[in-house]
């Protein structure tokens, strides 16, 4: 079920493709298709994972669905986010009946959709900071009814995320997305490459650059903002630290549930810009080409809202697992044998790589001497 779900975005690009080709949209078919074709490559390049992903993303909707109230504050950050689209819609349909010339009018285009985007990653990170952090007092203090949970929890934490923490989200809101989509195609591809020397070098020294990024910029910082009050860097510093020595990087970096989830805002996007693009086709065709990728910016935008919910629980349990496996172990026992199972095969995958990798080596430097002889 989870590869056929995956594969749903890679048909809807396709279909779109051929429709955009149909209609003698020409350069909308090639975008289309070429995002078809790198969305079934990545697909194709992490299939293996996505078992494991499953199980990742079904404990946490187990544990989203134990407390309601997260479910009633995203639905109220959606609220607002609908109000600031609202608002963000006349400033476009302004630009777009000005008189000024169009390469004015797309760069005021291009500078409201940034805008756009990083309200929504504020918006987002908000709710992720909150989750997080209730996620994060369920585990410790062992269940929702625990007699030792804080009473207004719940108030505590939405109050501490859009005062005191609310600058350090804004300021990873600029970067974590765009480093994370980065690592995730750099990862698949790296996969791939098999035997290639020189594209495997070229490979890792851009992984290498990447993962240098995500030391200071990653979605986990939020966890420990929520519950530690610290800064962004050094949240985000402090728990890459934390999943390096304890092993647990590993099990991230295998994991590929907020791909997933990306895959599931960019789908909402598509679908509500193909809507609304079809309604502004039968009312002005020339409409089209501003009305649909707008629609499309605001689904995708909205729906990341929603998702985001289940990504900061995900999160909150790996934090959780590399600080005490136990908290995991006294949550569902089940589930922490199946992550530490994981864990070890993943730990003994890298092993034999890494040895594979100094054999090799050893050979060419032997190779190297004994033609030198």
């Amino acid at each position: 079920m989870m590869k056929v779900s995956v594969h749903i975005l890679t048909t809807y690009l396709a279909v779109i493709g051929v429709l955009c080709f149909w209609g003698e949209r020409f350069f909308c078919g090639v975008a289309f298709a070429v995002g078809a074709a790198l969305q079934f490559l990545y697909v194709i390049s992490v299939i293996d994972r996505l078992p494991f992903t499953m199980l990742v993303l079904q404990k946490a909707v187990k544990m989203v669905w134990t407390l309601p109230e997260v479910m009633r504050v995203a639905y109220a950050f959606m609220l607002v986010m609908l109000l600031w689209m609202a608002i963000w819609s006349f400033g476009v349909a302004g630009v777009v009946a000005s008189g000024m010339d169009d390469q004015k009018r797309w760069w005021l285009l291009v500078v409201l959709s940034v805008s756009l985007f990083w309200t929504g990653a504020v918006l987002c990170n908000t709710v992720h900071v909150i989750v997080s952090g209730m996620v994060f007092l369920v585990l410790i203090h062992g269940g929702r009814q625990s007699s030792t949970m804080p009473q207004n929890s719940l108030m505590n934490s939405l109050r501490y995320a859009v005062t005191t923490s609310f600058g350090s989200i804004c300021y990873g809101s600029l970067f974590t997305a765009a480093i994370r989509t980065l690592r995730w195609e750099i990862r698949g591809f790296r996969s791939k490459i098999g035997n290639n020397e020189c594209l495997l070098c070229c490979v890792d020294f851009l992984f290498n650059l990447v993962e240098t990024l995500v030391r200071f910029f990653n979605k986990y910082a939020y966890v420990q903002i929520a519950v530690y009050g610290k800064g962004f860097n050094h949240s985000a510093r402090d728990a890459w630290e934390l999943f390096q020595s304890t092993g647990v990087e590993a099990l991230v970096a295998y994991d590929c549930s907020g791909a997933v989830l990306l895959m599931g805002s960019v789908l909402g996007g598509l679908i509500s810009g193909t809507c609304a693009g079809v309604w502004a086709w039968t009312k002005a065709s020339d409409s089209v080409v501003m009305v649909g990728p707008t629609s499309m910016l605001m689904g995708m935008v909205l729906v990341g809202v929603a998702m985001v919910v289940v990504e900061s629980a995900v999160t909150s349990i790996y934090i959780c697992y590399a600080e005490d496996p136990l908290l995991i172990h006294r949550w569902d026992a089940e589930f922490f044998n199946q992550m530490s199972e994981m864990l070890h095969q993943r730990l003994q995958h890298r092993s034999s790589r890494a040895s594979e990798v100094l054999n090799r080596n050893r050979l060419d430097s032997h190779m190297q001497g004994t033609l030198t002889v």
